[in-house]
């Protein structure tokens, strides 16, 4: 479970992915989650909460032990990391369309690491040419059974 190495689907073209519907795409690397990427993300968002970004006050008085990240900034990995899952050759251009589900099922501390395991879920054909894909995602938290997330992304892709 620690090896750091993604696993990705590699396809030429849209047209590939219908094939893939209900298999898993891939799994990203394990990312860390530092304390430098906590803060940064506190000051980006304006999220300055202490359970995020006072390590000594976090240790003594929160119940995770220590900081944690944000569950949005774990949400947020997940652009990193589904670009390392799946690779479409021919893409001009592809959206993050939204989510229809995101539960933060269990806290990120810092310095921990996180990695994407993604499956395709559906396709559907776009009426103006394209296509939308859901992926079920899970945010597997290394040393955890249980996930820092689950996830389902709605992404459009078009050539």
């Amino acid at each position: 479970m620690s090896s750091n190495e993604a696993t990705t689907t590699r396809v030429a073209g849209i047209a590939e992915l219908e094939p893939l519907v209900g298999t898993r795409l891939g799994t990203s690397s394990w990312l860390t989650v530092t304390q430098e990427r906590i803060n940064t993300f506190a000051d980006a968002t304006g999220d300055h909460q202490w359970i995020h970004i006072d390590p000594e006050r976090a240790a003594k008085e929160s119940p995770f032990g220590g900081p944690i990240a944000h569950g949005y900034l774990t949400l947020s990995l997940i652009v990193p990391m589904f670009g390392e899952v799946l690779t479409v050759e021919s893409l001009k251009m592809g959206v993050n369309y939204g989510l229809n589900k995101v539960r933060f099922t269990n806290p990120v501390p810092a310095g921990g690491r996180v990695r994407l395991a993604a499956t395709l879920k559906s396709l559907e054909n776009l009426p103006k040419g394209g296509v939308q894909v859901v992926v079920d995602g899970l945010i597997e938290l290394e040393g955890s059974d249980r996930p820092a997330a689950v996830v389902e992304a709605v992404y459009r892709y078009f050539e």
